[in-house]
């Protein structure tokens, strides 16, 4: 029988990733909704190759040009954020959360309600609401699989019957492009630069994330959310090759890693088929070209985000989702040459430094914490020297 199929944010990498996957097996999955948020011509393109009962465009305005775009198809169109997050609750057994930012809380936790399997690709949601989250979870029974590769892989090698066996878990960073640059020449880094990953294809926030490792520090309280071990239980160590995703260490000394191509549509695969497995058209590979893999640990003071995401883990409450905010403004400002690349660091832990409110107990109370962070971030832009 085929297992039906939601993906929220179908027009990012992510969401395309998935559905070729659904299409080289079509005979296995039933695509029930597709979103996006304003890529009409994306969504409609997707939605007529993949026949979806429903497609939904986020910004309501563009719903006529959607029901234009897919007029004559018995597809049908809707519009607003209330729409994808009723997407995200219409009873799909699979449903891939891929929806970039704070947009994505409302309809991941729809999703998670409905009791059924959930494929996390949004970090938001686990970094700035993973209590709320987590308890969502529990409550109605619903499935959490992690698409993040690193956090896959941890699922792929975690004995979940018994983690009380487990002594730690070591989160890889290829440490992005400046791995190697001395803290000067950091300083002057420019976006075009940041961007340039060397081992993964990925969107420029991301990439901006992984030259300053704060991918990592958002994956540190990813890790402590998704599996039973105490934050000191979980290193972080920079492997250049990108190929051990992650390793779980067991108390008896043995160390189980996940290995693969730098290609997302290995995670996602895992989580789609799970607890099967399916074929790819991934990369398959070769130690022997391969030669040797390198670890090395990760610079503190190159790298500071990596100590804010720990002190944010310690401190708990609001302080990650203020964490997210504060990186996504730092991240933007820095794109658009209005920050330096080291003052992201510095206004990241100015911001969490002047701003202490309650900690959140619902997912509305998260995003008005994630609000007020992003404008005491965008107050404090210029103002920031590292």
């Amino acid at each position: 029988m085929s297992r039906s199929v939601t993906i929220l944010g179908a027009t990012g990498s992510v969401g395309r990733s998935t559905l070729d996957l659904v299409a080289r097996a079509a005979d296995r999955f039933e695509v029930v909704a597709l979103t996006a948020h304003r890529d009409v011509a994306g969504l409609a393109e997707l939605a007529r190759r993949h026949r979806p009962k429903l497609a939904v465009i986020g910004d309501a305005g563009l719903l006529g040009e959607l029901r234009a775009a897919l007029a004559g198809t018995g597809i049908e169109a809707a519009a607003g954020e209330g729409a994808i997050a009723d997407a995200a609750a219409s009873g799909a057994e699979w449903t891939m959360a891929a929806i970039v930012g704070t947009a994505g809380l409302k309809p991941v936790m729809r999703a998670l309600e409905g009791g059924r399997t959930v494929a996390l690709a949004n970090k938001e949601a686990l970094v700035s609401a993973g209590a709320l989250m987590i308890q969502a979870a529990a409550a109605s029974g619903a499935t959490l699989l992690p698409v993040d590769s690193e956090h896959n892989a941890i699922f792929q090698c975690f004995d979940r019957a018994r983690p009380e066996s487990v002594r730690r878990i070591i989160l890889t960073a290829s440490g992005g492009p400046f791995r190697d640059w001395p803290i000067e020449q950091m300083r002057a880094a420019t976006p075009d630069q940041a961007v340039a990953h060397p081992n993964w294809s990925m969107g420029a926030k991301i990439s901006v994330d992984s030259a300053t490792l704060m991918n990592k520090g958002l994956e540190l309280i990813e890790a402590h959310r998704l599996f039973p071990v105490g934050a000191e239980a979980i290193e972080i160590v920079v492997h250049p090759q990108s190929v051990i995703h992650s390793l779980v260490e067991y108390v008896d000394g043995s160390v189980l890693a996940q290995l693969g191509a730098p290609d997302m549509r290995v995670p996602i695969a895992h989580t789609l088929a799970w607890p099967e497995r399916m074929e790819t058209p991934c990369q398959r590979l070769d130690l022997v070209a391969i030669g040797a893999l390198a670890f090395e640990a990760p610079d503190p003071v190159r790298f500071p985000a990596l100590r804010l995401a720990r002190e944010t883990l310690a401190a708990g409450g609001a302080k990650p989702a203020i964490l997210n905010a504060a990186n996504e403004i730092a991240v933007a400002s820095f794109l658009e040459r209005r920050l330096g690349f080291l003052d992201i660091a510095s206004l990241v832990g100015e911001v969490l430094a002047r701003f202490d409110p309650p900690a959140p107990t619902s997912i509305d109370a998260v995003l008005e914490i994630d609000g007020e962070a992003r404008r005491v971030a965008a107050a404090l832009t210029g103002k920031i020297h590292a």
